[in-house]
């Protein structure tokens, strides 16, 4: 198949002519290098980097930070409630009250423990912490200077399939029952060398797949926003971060996406969530589940939080070949910084939007409004609104673009020496097994048709598109974000609502300032969900199994 150049739908760059990478990358060098990352994968290699290598990028075309990253980074202001409970206060907030001797680390520590001690033992967001005495002598070693990074003294929660030296790393799976790994992932080293603090790893999926559960598939975290009814889903292998930001129990998260486990428990608990492009950060030291899906990424309170934790994590790793040759890390910062036109909150680049014929018709009449309501004000800050058709195809490719057979191989060692520890997992595992060589390329083969139908036949009409996770397979980045609230009908309770915003090929730039923008003129993310009516000590009154069939989707 031949590819033709694309470009974006908006032109023009910001105050100082910058335009963002993803107006830089040639998209044809993206899908070769998708192609080549596929195809290792089914031959059961890696690659080099040298054949992958991006091609030099424009002038000034964002393709790399100038000065201080972190100039913009530090909240111009500091809500007087967010003082007051230094627990609801952002990343960008606390970087900001520290600098400005406001508050402290301790400080800090001491709040998030008074809310732990109450509450985790309700949320059950984490799996494992040091004790309050070793997290408060780590804020006390803290020293912010002019040199310090906005991370330094931050509470943060980590996913437990990131490798964490002398600390144990399950997967919340009995396959890694007693693990503690020797080295730190790439992700939990750059965390600690900015200067943050682990508040503990927190619960996920087993093996990154659908919520946290026990092996016997009972249901152990709740859902922030609904922390006294378990029915409520956390959503997604990441919903053990994403109830420790939402609940209040650490400040920013990171989580992994293959199809949805970044953007969906940011969606279900009103955070800001982040799925980079595909080799933007690494995965080395991260339990795998496939090869050419797996993304690490924040889970934020908000578009800023969101950039501060990607800037510090992502870049080239020598560990992993699939970070390598890629274009820099621009400055994530400045692009999440709101940009002011005559006052105004406005998109930093000229921006279209594109949405599908079915965001405003397949939904119930609540979703839909607030789908409208965000249309309109996404409006209101210069983006430009277009509806986008479904490209021909578009049900039959994205639907072949599964993980089947590629999470089998990761694990086919652990498979052939106890199939037990894999416990609900199991069938899904199995499965992968009797898949056919054959089945497994058409999958490929049909991954790279739909990037190339993506690149080609969607952001040929726009520049972000508001779609659900099926760029997940093709290594498209995404970007969840709140816009509401609704009413759960199994509950009853009121949750939150929220959407994702999608972009081409190093798009990071161009959905933080479109999300920047629209959070800067609403106030859905500044929404905190009740604290739970019992405490610590309190029993639940009855244990919630997982249905069988939950695990069969592709929620990872």
């Amino acid at each position: 198949m031949t590819t033709t150049p694309t470009t974006s739908t908006s032109t023009g760059g910001d105050e100082t002519g910058a335009v963002p990478q993803d107006l830089a990358v040639d998209r044809r060098w993206f899908l070769s290098r998708m192609a080549g990352v596929w195809a290792a994968a089914g031959a059961g290699g890696l690659f080099g980097a040298t054949s992958l290598t991006a091609p030099a990028l424009a002038t000034g075309s964002g393709s790399g930070p100038a000065g201080n990253v972190w100039e913009t980074a530090y909240a111009p202001t500091i809500r007087r409630a967010a003082l007051a409970d230094p627990t609801e206060l952002t990343v960008s907030e606390a970087a900001a009250a520290f600098r400005r001797r406001l508050l402290d680390p301790v400080e800090l520590m001491e709040s998030y423990l008074d809310r732990l001690d109450r509450f985790d033992g309700v949320y059950q967001a984490y799996l494992w912490r040091p004790s309050n005495a070793e997290l408060l002598a780590a804020a006390r070693r803290v020293r912010i200077t002019s040199k310090s990074t906005p991370l330094a003294g931050i509470i943060t929660a980590e996913k437990d399939n990131f490798y964490t030296k002398g600390i144990p790393t399950t997967a919340m799976s009995p396959v890694y029952g007693g693990f503690v790994p020797e080295y730190d992932s790439t992700v939990h080293a750059r965390l600690k060398a900015a200067g943050a603090i682990m508040m503990g790893k927190a619960a996920m999926g087993p093996l990154a797949s659908g919520r946290a559960r026990l092996a016997d598939g009972t249901a152990t975290t709740v859902n922030a926003w609904t922390p006294d009814d378990i029915r409520y889903s956390p959503s997604g292998s990441s919903g053990g971060t994403a109830t420790a930001v939402a609940g209040r129990l650490a400040t920013s998260g990171t989580g992994t996406q293959t199809g949805g486990s970044i953007t969906s428990p940011s969606t279900a608990q009103n955070l800001t969530g982040l799925k980079p492009t595909f080799g933007r950060a690494s995965l080395y030291g991260i339990i795998p589940l496939t090869f050419t899906r797996d993304h690490p990424g924040p889970l934020a309170r908000d578009a800023m939080d969101a950039a501060i934790m990607l800037q510090a994590i992502a870049g080239p790793d020598r560990n992993d070949p699939r970070t390598l040759g890629m274009p820099p890390v621009p400055n994530l910062v400045k692009a999440a910084t709101v940009y002011r036109h005559r006052g105004r909150p406005k998109v930093r680049w000229a921006t279209t939007v594109g949405y599908p014929p079915d965001f405003l018709t397949g939904s119930n009449a609540e979703t839909t409004a607030l789908r409208q309501q965000l249309l309109t004000t996404l409006t209101s800050v210069g983006c430009r609104v277009v509806e986008v058709a479904y490209p021909a195809d578009w049900d039959l490719l994205s639907g072949l673009s599964s993980t089947a057979g590629e999470a089998t191989n990761m694990f086919l060692p652990q498979l052939r020496r106890d199939v037990s520890l894999f416990a609900d997992r199991l069938p899904g595992f199995l499965n992968g097994m009797f898949r056919s060589s054959d089945s497994y390329m058409k999958m490929l083969q049909a991954r790279y048709q739909f990037l190339h139908l993506v690149l080609t036949d969607v952001f040929d009409k726009c520049d972000v598109f508001l779609t659900g996770t099926v760029f997940d397979g093709i290594g498209l980045p995404l970007i969840a974000f709140p816009y509401g609230t609704g009413v759960d009908t199994t509950t009853g309770l009121t949750v939150p609502r929220g959407t994702t915003l999608g972009a081409p090929p190093f798009g990071e730039e161009r959905l933080l300032a479109v999300v920047a923008a629209y959070q800067a003129v609403t106030e859905h993310h500044l929404r905190r969900p009740p604290d739970p009516t019992a405490t610590a000590g309190t029993r639940r009154a009855a244990p919630y199994k997982v249905p069988a069939e939950y695990d069969a989707s592709d929620e990872t």
